[in-house]
């Protein structure tokens, strides 16, 4: 999506976590666990759907100021990135949503034949969510 503020501008705000309940649909709060910040940092956020509430702690995996910021569910599970790149008008930010390696053998583990229909509904979620959160981080940044 494109959105009419600079990458340093939207990096700023998405690589501050803690202003992720501002535009995620699901993360309703998110902390970090300690003083440290930038690739390494852990935090905790807190995910609310109607049907459930639980908390997950992230690592962030890449913090390039202005270019790309990105985390990994429990350091290793689902990476969850975002990318900044100046166009006319603005900057194209890109989110994406992947299981990780280490995760895809768990879920036959945890759902037997329904694992690839599991798999498929995080993904629909997840693209879901994307579309949200772009569109909050769009009207939030150009309102300000």
């Amino acid at each position: 999506m494109t959105i009419a503020q600079s990458p340093d501008v939207l990096y700023a705000m998405v690589s501050d976590v803690t202003r992720m309940g501002e535009w995620s649909p699901v993360c309703k709060a998110c902390w970090w666990d300690d003083e440290a910040r930038g690739a390494g940092a852990w935090f905790t956020g807190r995910n609310i759907t109607e049907s459930r509430t639980w908390e997950t702690r992230s690592k962030v995996l890449v913090d390039e100021p202005g270019r790309e910021f990105a985390f990994a569910v429990n350091g290793d599970r689902t990476r969850w990135g975002y990318t900044f790149e100046p166009v006319d008008g603005g900057t194209l930010v890109t989110e994406s949503w992947e299981i990780l390696p280490v995760a895809e053998p768990t879920y036959p583990e945890r759902f037997g034949d329904r694992a690839e229909a599991e798999i498929a509904i995080r993904a629909d979620g997840a693209s879901k969510g994307m579309r949200e959160t772009l569109a909050a981080i769009k009207r939030v940044a150009e309102a300000g």
